[in-house]
């Protein structure tokens, strides 16, 4: 039976249909009701999600089916099936929670060995006292170690619990004499080991154990079998026992440390793996990010230049139909202009359409402007000499250089009637020098703040760090004078 998401939206009606085939199999009646019951919710769903913000802030979350920040997660109780789960060795407190398990599973397979132990001691005796005193002593050592292992965190929590361990160990050494003493003292020992970040006080305590055992084993054979105390032969009967502790010492704290080691390193490991997701996240949007602000700088060059450029064809062609009867001569001129604007207008849209479509034809710099001056020449009578050095310069400059070019000549030709051009690009250093002048009418330089498009020559220059100046006299020509910094890198694409 499909049951319908949540997101779907249907309308009452649709709930009531619904509701009829969900429940149809049991009663008609109650098909209506959960339909009409659905519709309810539904319309009650809409009204929640439309209404401010303010009113739903004042309606419960608990209401909305809302998770509220003051509820606590519910957390799994002790769960015997997780001694049974593959460990994860990368979670540091499951992996460690269970360890303790473990421990706390062999300190009472320990106790038991030595009940039994003191069980056939007692029946052989008569001395039941015996196993009393050690069923009582194991039962208040299983609950100090149950508490230290599973509900107290943090040394300072646990001192009172270690204190109980000693002397519940230092009674059944003195009552006993099992050989499986040194058993628990391991036990205990490694819970500490397990819980203590430092190596001095896993050191101390290590230390401080030998010497209680060695001392409590000299109590019980003096105690249970009434021997002579000596410090060599008691140390000798120890030694194996102060051996394995020794040996546990080493071990156990060089497998957690490592462990510990190993587990930092993973949390690193992870954490740059993030990072590097985060990277990679930032390192897309920055590239669309660019993409789209080259798609922006393309449509502005569009509207700049060639926009510009086709306003330009316009006006002159329409100035030459005005005068091709009185002034023949000044019409051709204007026509040569606005044919040469168009090649240029042309020029600059194959460019653009090259960089929308991804397709990188640039030329270098030196055959961008040498095409330049030819398609100036092509078909227009006006006569361009040219020096031009093959230098290495940013895109920015490229296009820059290229549209100066453009300028200046269509300017010489518009604005001056020059008939002739000489250009020459050269690198000295550090530094390109651009010089465009003509043969035209000139103008005097307090005129120049008006118009010719050369104050946005000018401010596009300083941004690019260079500079530009134009000299010109009546009837003396026109020079465009420019110098940029050269760069190190060679041309790559628009």
């Amino acid at each position: 039976m499909k049951k319908r998401k949540e997101s779907e939206p249907i309308s009452s009606e649709k709930n009531l249909q619904q509701g009829l085939k969900t429940e149809g199999e049991v009663s008609a009646g109650k098909g209506i009701e959960r339909g009409v019951e659905n519709g309810r919710e539904r319309k009650a769903d809409e009204r929640d999600a439309n209404a401010p913000a303010d009113n739903r802030e004042k309606t419960p979350a608990k209401k909305r089916g809302e998770k509220t920040a003051d509820a606590p997660e519910k957390k799994h109780g002790f769960r015997l099936s997780r001694f049974f789960e593959k460990p994860d060795f990368k979670d540091e407190e499951n992996f460690l929670r269970l360890g303790r398990g473990l421990l706390f599973g062999i300190l009472v397979f320990v106790e038991i060995l030595i009940l039994l132990q003191q069980a056939g001691r007692a029946v052989a005796s008569h001395k039941w006292w015996w196993l009393a005193a050690t069923l009582g002593v194991e039962a208040v050592l299983t609950i100090s170690e149950a508490i230290k292992l599973f509900a107290v965190k943090g040394f300072r929590n646990k001192v009172y619990c270690y204190v109980i361990d000693f002397v519940a160990a230092f009674v059944l050494t003195g009552v006993t004499g099992s050989t499986f003493l040194s058993t628990l003292y391991v036990i205990v020992l490694t819970e500490f080991y397990l819980s203590s970040e430092k190596i001095l006080p896993s050191a101390v305590l290590c230390v401080l154990c030998m010497a209680v055992y060695v001392v409590t084993f000299g109590a019980s054979n003096w105690f249970l079998y009434g021997e002579s105390v000596s410090v060599l032969p008691l140390l000798s009967q120890c030694f194996n026992d102060l051996l394995i502790l020794v040996i546990h010492f080493v071990f156990v704290n060089l497998a957690v440390r490592f462990y510990r080691q190993y587990v930092r390193l993973g949390k690193a490991l992870k954490a740059l793996d993030q990072s590097k997701a985060e990277l990679q996240k930032a390192y897309d949007d920055l590239a669309e990010v660019t993409l789209l602000e080259e798609r922006q700088r393309i449509a502005k060059d569009i509207h700049d230049t060639a926009g510009h450029s086709m306003t330009t064809v316009i006006m002159q062609t329409e100035a030459a139909k005005l005068i091709i009867d009185k002034n023949p001569e000044e019409a051709k001129s204007r026509i040569i202009a606005a044919n040469l604007q168009a090649k240029h207008a042309l020029e600059e849209l194959r460019e653009s359409v090259h960089l929308l479509s991804g397709i990188s034809g640039k030329q270098t710099l030196k055959d961008a402007l040498q095409g330049i001056i030819n398609e100036s020449m092509d078909g227009t009578g006006i006569r361009i000499r040219s020096d031009i050095d093959d230098a290495a310069v940013s895109d920015a400059k490229y296009r820059f250089l290229c549209n100066t070019l453009k300028e200046g000549i269509s300017n010489g030709l518009r604005h001056g009637g020059a008939t002739a051009f000489w250009f020459e690009l050269k690198q000295t250093g550090k530094k390109l020098e651009f010089l465009l002048s003509d043969n035209g009418s000139g103008v005097e330089i307090n005129k120049l703040k008006e118009g010719f498009g050369l104050t946005g020559m000018s401010s596009r220059a300083e941004s690019l760090g260079g500079d530009v100046w134009f000299v010109s006299e009546p009837d003396e020509g026109f020079e465009i004078h420019l110098t940029l910094p050269a760069d190190t890198r060679g041309n790559k694409g628009l």
